[in-house]
């Protein structure tokens, strides 16, 4: 497993709010503990909102807001856009520059609440990462608002392919990449996908209806 995709599950492990031990989460991800050691001290330094100490656990917090930087959701997509594609030009200024930018974005960007479901940021993948689902973006927000179906390919961190309908509900921003979470069809449970990881999104002309335990309020990360 790739750091930057243990780095993400660690996120998604601490998002419940609760205490959790550094050597649990080691054995779940089959690491060491000192490993987890690490991932925390860098996940901190990138400006993730992480509490605790080596022997007790770690639990996120709330970060801390700094105004006046109040962006929405396509604001940051056209942002992020654009520092990815300056980040990979052959002008070291430039890309100097974007990589700068980026840094003082994610230092002041604040905790917002998109589709009624809190987020949480973290800067800790490269430019390219980003810039591959971005192609995606119009088609995953249509679908959500429509409540419309979506076939899609889908290339796992394990580098396994698969096809599959799901129930778009929720698209969240997390420092350079953004993830989709959705009821999915074939595994008959909830499911969040790394927007980067999309090969493929075609909307359906199937719509779907909040069903229980199918909606974005049942769904407990």
């Amino acid at each position: 497993m790739r750091r930057t995709d243990r780095l993400f599950d660690i996120i998604q492990i601490l998002r419940d709010g609760k205490l959790h031990r550094a050597q649990d989460i080691a054995a779940r991800l089959e690491v060491s503990t000192r490993t987890i050691y690490r991932d925390m001290d860098t996940l901190v330094a990138s400006g993730v909102p992480v509490q605790g100490e080596r022997g007790v656990g770690y639990m996120i917090t709330e970060a801390i807001s700094l105004p006046p930087l109040n962006l929405t959701v396509a604001e940051l997509e056209a942002l992020n856009l654009g520092m990815a594609i300056v980040a990979e030009a052959a002008d070291p200024d430039l890309k100097a520059a974007a990589l700068s930018l980026a840094d003082k974005v994610d230092a002041v960007l604040p905790t917002q609440t998109i589709a009624e479901a809190d987020q949480w940021k973290f800067a800790v993948y490269p430019f390219a990462d980003a810039a591959r689902g971005f192609a995606h973006m119009p088609t995953l927000r249509a679908a959500i608002r429509a409540k419309q179906k979506l076939r899609l390919t889908y290339t796992s961190k394990e580098a396994r392919m698969t096809t599959r309908t799901i129930r778009p509900l929720h698209m969240e921003y997390w420092g350079r990449i953004w993830t989709l979470t959705a009821w999915c069809e074939l595994r008959d449970a909830f499911r969040v996908f790394r927007v980067d990881l999309i090969e493929t999104a075609e909307a359906l002309p199937e719509l779907f209806v909040d069903e229980p335990g199918k909606t974005l309020a049942d769904y407990t990360p």
